[in-house]
């Protein structure tokens, strides 16, 4: 239990200190009481074409400590986050992304992955940040090529429709090249006159249309020490889905290699990568390996090889007589049933001729959800402004043998909203195991890691209001959290006590187990009873301000669960001075791996990870 604790203690703390950063990003307006709603989106296209310079510069002051130069998520502030920074200069990163999706992030900021809302940019500062981080993984020569191309196969088409903000800013670079390749009555279908590829080269130079200054792109940015770590790192949008290419499976030995991609750079070949895919039936399923490098003359790592092999039947796939320079990155992924499943990247090491792409699974598909069980369920309720913000954070596992789609990007069919529900958002948790890409959707497989879902809304609230919530899947324990002097009348929990934080109260509601198709009902009426003006609290109270509603209740979330579980330690009343030695013992040793965990993970600079090794170790001496 003690283990499971730390990472609510580290996220509190992370994120606490984020809001220190944020300190000029942030103005809250006056009498301003936490929790606000999400920031109001407008319209989800600019108003005007977006100016990747301008871009540029706001990238180099917001974003580059945290997501690189290059965009690669390797800035020197990133690097200290307990989550992976998005590498935006992926390829295969920013073609799967619409320009409004990442500005939605930019808007709205995510906090699980740390990073705020940016309050401080104008709605057109924040497209121009957006076109340029687009820009990342495109060079001028991309672009030069890809107008070639385009007027050579339709050198009398129009060009007035990549201009047109509103659609361009909903359709990601995957989804154009897809809509050029089938054509139009407008554009003729390229795929026919591409037989070496160069469809992305076109997407670049069309994409560029519609910003206000085409490439040059500017000059690459560099990290600058004052800017805060953590204003940087919008949710990764989902990775791109696999295109088979024109390989047939083998009869026997090694599976058919196309390639489908740029040439290969002219460096010493004759080197392989091998790697196996598990699951029911793995044989002739078409892998795609993908590899990267980093030009001397580009913002970010090219995919420089795009190639296919069938699998045997044994599931192993092989591609041979590949270039292996230093640095170079590969990953293998497969579409299986309408979801991607990828490796784990692999960097080629110096000299290296032969490399092993670490081996995944594919899994049967199913949309039934039934089989899933939440394993806990926390609400937490605040009220401010005539509203009652409500968060929940579910977790569960799959335990089966089957992925479980849901065919949508918006909606969560198994976490349910009461009718009158308004501000609807769903987020992971920070430490949720990650989702699949589907079309369209997403997947969750399998997993020996829990899965996390963060669910908002909004109520009105006049001095009372009912939580009507519904489950659609059993939960085996509910908890919720309340501020002190607010009445909760339910026939499904019991009072518990309350619970105290920098002169904030809480007061605990728990709950039996829900059976999936019940509603748990919630009579809230009163008002919070202030809270204390200290200034220790009020310093705590504009931290909160900084990072948001659903920070400010995650920090509390985490708080609570550390007293609850303190709490429960003293209730056993220890009869020997020996067991709280133990207990102590146990705690540290919790700590100490923990901290090799997070170390390992490459999430906490080695300086610091000795010298707190180097304490909890003399500590640990002394228990």
């Amino acid at each position: 239990m003690k283990s499971r604790l730390l990472p609510l203690l580290i996220l509190t703390l992370l994120l606490t200190a984020c809001t220190f950063s944020l300190a000029e990003d942030i103005t809250p307006p006056p009498n301003y009481v936490a929790p606000t709603p999400l920031p109001t989106l407008g319209p989800l296209y600019p108003a005007e074409a977006p100016n990747i310079e301008n871009g540029a510069a706001i990238y180099a002051e917001k974003c580059v400590d945290c997501h690189g130069p290059a965009g690669m998520g390797d800035g020197p502030d990133g690097k200290q986050l307990p989550v992976t920074v998005a590498a935006l200069g992926l390829p295969q990163v920013a073609r799967a992304a619409a320009p409004s999706d990442w500005y939605t992030v930019v808007t709205r900021g995510n906090i699980e992955r740390f990073m705020p809302p940016f309050v401080s940019l104008t709605d057109q500062e924040r497209w121009d940040v957006v076109a340029y981080a687009l820009t990342l993984h495109i060079t001028p020569k991309e672009i030069k090529t890809g107008k070639e191309l385009f007027e050579t196969i339709c050198a009398d088409c129009p060009t007035e429709i990549f201009r047109n903000q509103e659609w361009m800013a909903s359709i990601s670079n995957e989804e154009l090249a897809q809509w050029l390749l089938e054509g139009t009555p407008e554009f003729p279908a390229m795929k026919p006159k591409l037989t070496e590829g160069g469809i992305y080269e076109i997407v670049a130079y069309v994409r560029a249309l519609s910003f206000a200054a085409s490439l040059p792109t500017p000059e690459p940015v560099t990290a600058t020490p004052t800017v805060a770590a953590a204003e940087a790192t919008p949710a990764t949008p989902a990775a791109e889905s696999a295109t088979p290419g024109a390989g047939t499976p083998s009869t026997e030995g090694t599976p058919a290699i196309t390639e489908t991609a740029l040439p290969s750079t002219p460096e010493a070949s004759g080197g392989k990568v091998i790697g196996s895919v598990s699951g029911e039936n793995v044989k002739g399923l078409v892998v795609t390996l993908r590899g990267f490098d980093h030009a001397s003359d580009s913002t970010g790592p090219q995919e420089i090889l795009s190639l296919t092999a069938v699998t045997d039947a044994a599931g192993e796939y092989l591609f041979k007589g590949l270039e292996m320079p230093d640095g170079r990155i590969f990953i293998a992924d497969v579409l299986y049933q309408g979801v991607t499943y990828g490796s784990e990247p692999v960097f080629v090491e110096a000299g290296a001729n032969e490399l092993v792409i670490p081996p995944f699974k594919v899994y049967e598909t199913t949309t039934d959800f039934s089989a899933l069980v939440f394993d806990q369920v926390h609400l937490f309720v605040e009220i401010a402004d005539g509203t009652a913000q409500v968060i929940g954070v579910y977790t569960f596992s799959n335990m089966t043998e089957t992925t479980i789609m849901v065919e949508s990007s918006t909606e969560v069919p198994f976490l349910k909203m009461p009718a009158d529900a308004q501000n609807v958002g769903f987020d992971l948790t920070q430490d949720s195991a990650p989702l699949l890409s589907t079309e369209g959707g997403f997947a969750i497989q399998p997993s020996d890691l829990p899965y996390g879902f963060v669910a908002f809304y909004t109520l009105p609230y006049d001095g009372k209001a009912q939580v009507a919530q519904p489950f659609a899947l059993p939960a085996t324990s509910v908890l919720v959290l309340v501020p002190d002097g607010i009445k909760v009348k339910s026939t499904q929990l019991t009072e518990g006590e309350v619970q105290s934080f920098q002169g904030s109260n809480f007061r605990e509601y728990t709950g039996a187990s829900l059976q999936s198709g019940e509603t748990l009902t919630l009579d809230l009426s009163g008002t919070p009873k202030p809270a204390s003006t200290s200034t220790e609290t009020n310093t705590q109270q504009n931290l909160l301000i900084g990072i948001g509603a659903l920070g400010a209740v995650l920090i509390l979330a985490g708080v609570w669960m550390y007293l609850r579980d303190r709490n429960r330690l003293n209730d056993e009343e220890l009869e020997e001075e020996g067991d709280d030695e133990i207990e102590a013992e146990e705690d540290i040793l919790d700590a100490i791996i923990a901290l090799d965990d997070l170390h390992r993970a490459g999430k906490i600079p080695d300086e610091a990870y000795q010298a707190r090794r180097a304490e909890l170790k003399a500590r640990l001496k002394n228990t």
